[in-house]
């Protein structure tokens, strides 16, 4: 591995602490960890605790986005279903009349299915985006656990060649 050192990094990332690093120097310091000198890997896993707040941090808004997507979705399907009710609820007192002919009959029954239609068609889009939901909240949250693993696989890699490079040095 190369021999960057803490400052090095550091520059890299384009930070001056690592209390500094954001969530999207996140990534690019993951990526960087196999280039840093084994002291500079055990001091950075040191810092661990900076990077499981800001993992706690997207986690949460990410938590907070997801709540607020379900809730405006929950609001909008309720709309719906309303609206589709209240259409039957037209359907069905149309039907009630005695001077339709059979034809008009018909017609509000066709009418009357559509909207059932409508209903289980919206029921099952709504499925489909609530599952969609769900999995990008579970992409998000493996992202942070693997970085997680990234620091600390980090610290296990760094411990076990700090052994070999120390036998290497002078």
């Amino acid at each position: 591995m190369g021999s960057t050192d803490d400052e090095a990094v550091k520059r890299k990332l384009g930070i001056q602490s690592w209390r500094n690093l954001s969530k999207d120097k996140v990534l690019k310091f993951a990526a960087a960890m196999p280039e840093m000198a084994t002291e500079a890997r055990i001091k950075l896993i040191e810092q661990f605790p900076t990077f499981k707040d800001l993992g706690k941090a997207n986690i949460k808004a990410v938590k907070e986005a997801h709540e607020s997507t379900v809730a405006a979705n929950e609001n909008s399907q309720n709309h719906f279903f309303q609206a589709a009710q209240d259409q039957r609820d037209a359907l069905r007192a149309d039907l009630g009349r005695d001077d339709l002919t059979w034809a008009q009959r018909e017609a509000l029954h066709d009418r009357l299915d559509q909207n059932v239609r409508q209903v289980g068609d919206k029921d099952s889009e709504n499925k489909q985006f609530l599952g969609t939901a769900m999995k990008a909240v579970v992409v998000a949250g493996a992202i942070v656990g693997s970085l997680g693993v990234a620091f600390v696989g980090g610290k296990v890699i760094g411990m076990s060649e700090g052994g070999s490079e120390g036998s290497q040095q002078d």
